[in-house]
């Protein structure tokens, strides 16, 4: 397609159209997914290119549906869903100035995966990469959210804030099709129904409504990132409606590794392919196996009509061949036929072929080896035969190990995207700013920050809550522990410190925080702990020193201080000594 050189809203569009019809096999193939997941699983891609209802062969013929794809995607969600990592944040040096930075922009992490609901989004992002392979982030920054700041010119000013949102596939277009992740593109082009009442406000541009968009007065916008080259060391952002260029200028975001301007996506794929940008949907692989199996379905169902209603043969011209039909056989029915003929009578319509049976079988176990989704998983139901609880955990274990790379996949993607929210925060929040937790007993955590707080952006997982871990496992082994005898002191008993912490681990601690004393004075005394990070602060006649004194000693063990800091908090752990007498 040539197109004018100067004019580059028609650049834009004309290398829009060559990466949509460069896709548009990938496309079919999500759309399909699509259908025969909500259950419309009598269509075909056809040569033309485009996905038609397949017609029957007869009319009576059978075309019921037998989705097992949807159990097998929701089953792989719910296992998916367990996997909810706690994120850190790596320092950048060993010194304490660092490790602090650190520990801050972890904190600023967790209070806007808070705000941003990432859990919530992540299931979002995962459950379109289970459909159609692939599936995105879009972390960017939204300058009018936040705190109001003031008004400049009769117009209010915000503080700002980081913008995470979920990109279907069907959005995203890269330059090569063939690159094997999102880092391999030079090019991306997000494509968006956008209605062109919001076009107008916010670039001032009047563009008229495209109808084949799919969005009633709307058009299309066009994003395209361009990475930074020789040419353009910054990188370039258009976007771009009908004919109009609504912005041309550098990438805004430095969101890269060591401060680069990069695209503000992260990708999510279910099955990596090799040599492929997009991922692979297990709904490819199944899809087969389903129309077969509703053939099979269909077929057995018609033998047994047959066989439970019956199939008359009638002598040419002995009776009234259209009241049978209408009305059959039904008990206490007069049937009047030609004298000399042969009455109407059932023919034998055989039994049920064995090879129908062993088909259906056969094929409910090919789901299970493509999907990865066995008869436990799937039907929340243990086999029939006798099976130890040893193999039974090996069974479990095995499901488990199919997911695990998907797993891994979703992972990397939500580390990915947390690095880009800290590398938008110590870009653009210029101002300081407050921000709320929950720490581990469950109390406000609040802390002021600003943009010089986020010295480290190489996020790292502290804790995985795998899909292995269940919570029942989880109380599982803290009883095993407690019968070896590992939790015990060194006297054999249990002290009210490690009682705390089993209840808690058990899911009871809040509840033992409003029983226990003991529970009040371990909370006391991490508070002391943070609050010593910046003054002196001296024990209470009423405290209970020993805990105090056990919780202090844990912090500088398991927290690296820096030396005033640790200066403070031995003082004070000689202060409970003496107290004690």
């Amino acid at each position: 397609m040539k197109t004018d050189k100067q004019d580059p809203a028609a650049e834009v569009r004309a290398d829009f159209e060559r990466r949509r019809e460069e896709r548009r096999a990938v496309e079919l193939q999500w759309r399909l997914n699509m259908n025969f997941l909500k259950g419309d699983q009598y269509c075909a891609v056809t040569r033309k290119g485009d996905i038609e209802a397949e017609s029957r062969d007869y009319y009576w013929q059978g075309r019921e549906v037998f989705n097992h794809l949807a159990p097998i995607v929701e089953t792989r969600l719910a296992k998916l869903g367990r996997v909810k990592p706690v994120m850190g944040v790596m320092p950048a040096s060993g010194t304490q100035k660092d490790i602090f930075a650190a520990k801050t922009a972890a904190k600023i992490l967790e209070a806007a995966g808070n705000r941003l609901e990432l859990d919530a989004l992540a299931m979002q992002v995962t459950m379109w990469s289970e459909v159609c392979g692939t599936a995105f982030y879009k972390v960017t920054w939204n300058g009018g959210s936040g705190v109001c700041l003031g008004e400049t010119e009769g117009r209010k000013v915000y503080e700002g804030d980081v913008e995470l949102t979920l990109c279907p596939p069907f959005e995203i277009y890269p330059d090569c099709a063939t690159v094997d992740s999102l880092s391999g593109a030079r090019s991306l082009i997000h494509a968006r129904a956008v209605p062109v009442k919001y076009i107008a406000e916010k670039w001032g541009a009047d563009v008229a409504a495209e109808p084949d968009c799919g969005r009633e007065n709307a058009a299309l916008l066009l994003e395209r990132y361009d990475l930074p080259d020789a040419k353009r060391p910054q990188g370039r952002l258009m976007l771009v409606a009908g004919s109009r260029v609504l912005h041309d200028g550098p990438l805004p975001y430095l969101n890269g590794a060591d401060g680069a301007r990069g695209f503000p996506f992260v990708m999510q794929r279910s099955i990596e392919l090799p040599g492929s940008f997009w991922g692979v949907s297990v709904l490819e692989r199944a899809i087969p196996v389903q129309r077969a199996y509703n053939a099979v379905k269909n077929r057995k169902q018609e033998f047994l009509n047959r066989i439970s209603m019956g199939v008359l043969a009638v002598e040419d011209g002995s009776c009234d061949t259209d009241n049978l039909e209408e009305e059959g056989l039904n008990p206490g029915k007069v049937v009047v036929y030609r004298a000399g003929s042969n009455p109407p009578a059932m023919m034998d319509t055989g039994r049920l072929p064995s090879e129908l049976i062993v088909e259906e079988e056969r094929l409910l176990a090919e789901f299970i080896g493509i999907s990865g989704v066995s008869e436990i998983m799937r039907n929340s139901a243990l086999p029939q035969s006798n099976v130890s609880g040893i193999a039974l955990q090996l069974l479990i274990e095995q499901d488990d190990t199919r997911l695990s790379v998907t797993a891994e996949l979703m992972k990397k993607a939500v580390r990915e995207t947390a690095g880009q929210i800290l590398r938008l925060y110590r870009q653009f929040a210029s101002t300081p700013r407050i921000s709320k937790i929950a720490d581990r007993d469950g109390a406000p955590d609040v802390f002021y920050w600003s943009k010089s707080d986020v010295g480290a952006d190489e996020v790292y997982f502290v804790s995985d809550s795998g899909i292995t871990e269940t919570p029942a496992q989880k109380r599982n082994m803290v009883f095993e522990l407690l019968r070896a005898g590992l939790l015990y002191n060194e006297e054999g008993k249990l002290d009210n410190t490690a009682r705390v912490k089993i209840l808690d681990m058990l899911g009871f601690g809040m509840w033992e925080n409003a029983q226990d004393i003991n529970a009040l004075h371990v909370k006391r005394a991490i508070g002391e702990n943070q609050k010593l990070e910046k003054e002196e602060t001296a024990p209470r006649e009423y405290d209970e020193h020993g805990l105090h004194i056990a919780e202090h000693t844990r912090y500088l063990l398991t927290n690296e201080c820096a030396d005033a800091v640790t200066e403070r908090v031995e003082g004070h752990i000689r202060s409970h000594r003496e107290m004690m007498g």
